[in-house]
């Protein structure tokens, strides 16, 4: 017996492309009527976002001083201002290394794809599934004789919603923000991680300083005690001088071990936030080096920079954004949904004349639903996302004081540790003319060892005061940079 041909003119492919065709017109002649309809009804429902408005500052609170110049922001690279090259290139492989910004990256990119997905809504949906089926019905239901069948079928199914009331429109508004949230969340992450290398690296030379403060005065106190062991044997003085530079010596040395504890963690530290495993950097810094200087003038600009430089700021007015469409997409449940659908194919029970012109179907026409009585749960969902909207604003509110109050603390902070360091180094001076003067009193016999141990004790706070200081003063600096948003172009 020869089979049937499995394509046959005037039927197969070309009768499906008929129907495609066929359909095809009767398709887009119900889809014209549709944006007829939506152009005369279309309204997009909710809230249209109008960005806030903060009445801002003309200046900062902070009491003037020479340090802090009200001009234009330089602090998209502040970090070039302490003219250290080391701290150049740790902070740009930290750019390339952190794995909390690798994170926010790819959060960054699943915004992204949420976004698209949404934008999605706006086409029509085409579905393909074929399936060939085996069957058999039970003998025993009393329906004739049971045959086996085997059945060949496959379709098209097409569906597009029409946006007459903006659900999709709000949907894509809200992922849309969330997108841009999303890369400011990134440059924040960007922002803190810059200052944590920046401050970290200025711990390791704080620490290296006073690690060499300390070990020069335990260079002098051993002197000291060389002194005193001489003047004891030739019986010039009492050994109560010798335990007492003693005790003087063994107590600074005590102090070593705590600092040498700090500069190791504070390197590994710096390590990981370069995405290194700890003590990578070891040898990089094992040579001392100084504490950067922070320069003699910082360019602070005014309070109302801060609303386009800082990311957080940014971040929650997307959010509020995001949050205010929210609304609409919520409110447009309470109106119908109008969607065009269609469905073509061929089913039959032989393989033979699957592709023949009767074994077509077709389906195509216009849905329409709505929600006549939910007992108010649309209305309550909207309810909570106007007040989510109103906590969305709060919060945007709150970012920019908690900005306004970081820059202020942070100014302050800054202005006051460099004047306590010039204070400290004013006192430094001091107590090295008084141990100079102490001990030459002491070998000439007109004073007491006990003014040169207490001497010794001033010189050794002073130095360790001062080294700290200063790097507290360029960490502090570090700190204005950060609150100001800095470490990263802002558009035009």
């Amino acid at each position: 017996m020869e089979r049937a041909p499995l394509l046959k003119s005037g039927s197969g492919f070309e009768v499906m492309i008929t129907m495609i065709a066929k359909m095809h017109v009767k398709i887009w002649r119900a889809a014209l009527l549709l944006p007829l309809l939506a152009l005369a009804a279309c309204t997009t429902v909710g809230p249209d976002y109008v960005p806030p408005q903060i009445q801002m500052p003309d200046t900062w609170q902070q009491t003037p001083d020479p340090a802090l110049r009200p001009t234009a922001l330089e602090v998209e690279q502040w970090w070039s201002v302490f003219n250290d090259p080391l701290l150049d290139r740790l902070i740009a492989s930290a750019a390339k290394g952190n794995l909390d910004l690798r994170a926010a990256m790819a959060r960054v990119l699943e915004a992204r794809a949420q976004l698209n997905e949404a934008a999605g809504g706006r086409l029509p949906a085409l579905d393909a599934q074929g399936q060939v089926l085996r069957n058999r019905q039970s003998e025993n239901l009393g329906l004739g004789r049971a045959e086996t069948v085997t059945t060949y079928s496959g379709q098209l199914d097409a569906g597009w919603e029409i946006d007459l009331f903006g659900r999709i429109s709000r949907s894509i508004e809200a992922a849309a923000a969330d997108y841009q949230a999303s890369e400011e969340d990134r440059l924040d992450v960007l922002i803190t991680l810059y200052a944590e290398v920046a401050r970290t690296y200025l711990a390791v030379r704080t620490f290296q300083a006073r690690l060499e403060a300390a070990e020069g005065n335990i260079s002098s106190q051993r002197e000291i005690l060389s002194l005193t062991q001489s003047r004891f044997k030739h019986g010039l003085s009492t050994y109560l001088d010798v335990s007492q530079a003693q005790s003087i010596l063994a107590s600074s040395e005590a102090e070593v071990p705590p600092l040498k504890v700090e500069l190791t963690r504070s390197i590994n530290t710096l390590a990981v936030l370069l995405g290194h495993r700890p003590g990578a950097l070891k040898e990089d810094l094992s040579t001392l080096g100084p504490i950067p200087v922070p320069p003699v003038e910082v360019m602070v600009g005014v309070p109302a920079d801060i609303m386009r430089r800082r990311p957080d700021i940014r971040r929650a007015e997307r959010r509020l954004a995001g949050q205010t469409a929210r609304v609409g997409v919520a409110t447009a449940d309470l109106y119908p949904t109008f969607s065009l659908t269609g469905s073509l194919g061929l089913a039959s029970i032989s393989s033979g004349d699957f592709l023949d012109a009767g074994s077509r179907f077709f389906s195509l026409g216009p849905i329409f639903q709505w929600n006549v009585f939910d007992a108010g749960r649309i209305r309550s969902r909207i309810t909570a996302q106007d007040a989510r909207v109103e906590q969305a604003l709060a919060a945007y509110e709150n970012t920019v004081l908690l900005a306004l109050n970081e820059v202020e603390n942070a100014m302050t902070a800054y202005i006051e540790e460099r004047r306590r360091l010039a204070a400290l180094e004013r006192s430094v001076a001091a107590a090295r003319e008084s141990l100079r003067l102490a001990t030459r009193l002491y070998l000439d016999g007109l004073a007491d060892f006990q003014r040169v141990l207490d001497a010794q004790r001033a010189v050794f706070d002073y130095d360790n005061q001062v080294a700290a200081s200063m790097g507290q003063a360029a960490s502090n600096l570090v700190l204005l940079y950060k609150a100001l948003g800095g470490g990263w172009p802002v558009p035009g």
